[in-house]
């Protein structure tokens, strides 16, 4: 056995769970940020939590709202994906730019991507400062899914975007 670094474990331990965080913009806008860690915290009351890097624009606009929308994407998104996991929302509409078809939800303004897989309306109650990360814990207002998608997940870091083999 060899030692090795924090980000070539999470490589060697994928698939990872992929999602996408949806969050209302200024301008009232949607925008979408990949996400590919995020774990079930309580199921009384149900709470989830998932971590964005500081400078994140979602993140800041998570903090200031304190609404978010979880996606678990279909792979229809797959291109989507990976689009979104390398960008920012902050000077760009994504939606716009990659022609992101989408959705409305019951009880928020925040839109989400067609084709999700599962969507849970969040929202957040505390973020946590974990390194050059926030953990942001959310309770869970609301689920919806569609049982017929398939699900994508993360392989090699965010390196490949596939559904589980």
């Amino acid at each position: 056995m060899k030692q090795i670094s924090l980000p070539q474990a999470s490589i060697l331990t994928s698939p990872n769970p992929v999602s996408l965080i949806c969050t209302l913009k200024e301008d009232q806008t949607t925008n979408l940020a990949t996400v590919s860690w995020y774990t079930y915290l309580s199921y009384h009351p149900w709470m989830i939590g998932f971590a964005m890097s500081k400078p994140s624009y979602s993140g800041e606009r998570i903090r200031k709202t304190h609404e978010a929308i979880l996606t678990i994407p279909g792979k229809e998104l797959k291109e989507i994906v990976q689009l979104c996991g390398s960008s920012t929302g902050r000077h760009v509409n994504k939606v716009d730019q990659y022609h992101i078809p989408l959705e409305k939800v019951l009880n928020s303004k925040i839109q989400i991507p067609q084709n999700s897989k599962v969507i849970m309306v969040l929202n957040c109650k505390e973020y946590i400062e974990v390194g050059d990360h926030y953990l942001y814990i959310c309770e869970v207002k609301d689920v919806y899914a569609n049982e017929q998608k398939e699900a994508l997940f993360a392989y090699q870091g965010y390196g490949k975007i596939d559904v589980a083999k």
